[in-house]
């Protein structure tokens, strides 16, 4: 599959696709898949969508609510997580968000590569650095409607051709209590 994904094999080459939805309750979802049949990857994503009380959309029904940015995580450790806002909003990031364990910069999707490289200098070690499709309005749900929710974006993650899904579903603490 490694061989044939990056062509040195004869056969299907490996297509990048995204999918949209919606969740119970309306949530917003985009389905990344990478695949070598993009029918069989399509009925998947359409039989995990009917099961779960989801619905799939065509192109470009819920991607307007995302924004298309790069995402830094940096875990503070000794280092003060203001004093990593600041660098990033010196180095001209869009948005900053700051907790006392983790600090998340937002980024055009052009300057990702720069801000890594910025932390990489420095040797600031970060957690992750990939571009990421970002909720422009969170959808707050109740307990039940979350948890269906919830199991929608599991049974579409163990999909084998899926590579990421992203909701706008807001997860409340509630809904992460066992």
């Amino acid at each position: 599959a490694i061989l044939r994904g990056t062509g040195q094999l004869k056969g299907d080459a490996l297509e990048e696709i995204q999918y949209e939805g919606y969740g119970p309750q309306g949530t917003a979802l985009i389905v990344e898949v990478v695949t070598d049949n993009k029918n069989r990857a399509a009925s998947e994503v359409r039989r995990v969508f009917s099961r779960h009380g989801g619905n799939l959309g065509a192109t470009g029904s819920v991607s307007w609510m995302f924004e298309r940015k790069g995402s830094i995580s940096l875990t503070p450790n000794d280092t003060d997580p203001e004093e990593l806002a600041l660098l990033a909003i010196d180095a001209g990031a869009e948005d900053v968000k700051v907790d006392k364990d983790l600090v998340e910069v937002y980024t055009k999707p052009e300057e990702l590569m720069k801000f890594k490289e910025t932390f990489e200098q420095k040797k600031i070690p970060f957690d992750s650095a990939e571009l990421s499709w970002i909720p422009k309005s969170w959808a707050q749900l109740d307990l039940k409607a979350t948890m269906a929710n919830m199991r929608l974006i599991d049974s579409l993650e163990e999909l084998d051709d899926v590579s990421q899904v992203t909701s706008n579903l807001e997860i409340t603490q509630e809904a992460m209590q066992p």
